[in-house]
């Protein structure tokens, strides 16, 4: 899977699971539906935000986004639906074309840590996943240590 598919997927998902969210809402909100609803779809939001900003962050890396801009791509994560119309622009900018850099070049940016151990694990695609799933299902864990936005019901 290139970078752009990999990005482009997640940016799509992160977008339809707000359209999961404000569902629950309207249902909860709305239709007096409960809680269940929106813990559901907060639940798959959540770990579909957190997939999103690794993969922002991964690609950011991978394409040489400056940190501004991979800050940029996942911040577009908290306004419903703005990865969309953020998506089609690097995508139009071309800053998603190119294949994973598995191999170093001649560019000064392909010579910094994060860069030769983005490359060390893209030869390593187990340990590239493992390392992503661990990290979601970390900062995931984490958030329902610490509890829901607006605290628990």
């Amino acid at each position: 899977m290139s970078p752009r598919l990999f990005y482009r997927t997640l940016a799509f998902a992160e977008a339809v699971t707000w359209t999961l969210l404000i569902i629950a809402m309207v249902l909860k909100y709305g239709f007096n539906a409960g809680g269940l609803p929106v813990q559901i779809a907060g639940s798959i939001h959540g770990f579909v935000f957190i997939s999103y900003a690794l993969t922002a962050g991964l690609v950011g890396v991978n394409q040489h986004w400056p940190k501004r801009l991979t800050t940029l791509a996942v911040a577009t994560a908290i306004i419903p639906y703005a990865t969309i119309p953020f998506d089609l622009k690097m995508d139009r900018s071309g800053k998603l074309d190119g294949a994973w850099r598995r191999t170093a070049t001649a560019d000064p940016r392909d010579h910094t840590r994060v860069s030769r151990l983005l490359r060390w694990m893209l030869r390593r695609p187990a340990v590239l996943g493992g390392v992503f799933a661990l990290a979601v299902v970390v900062i995931m864990g984490t958030l329902l240590v610490i509890g829901p936005p607006g605290g628990r019901s």
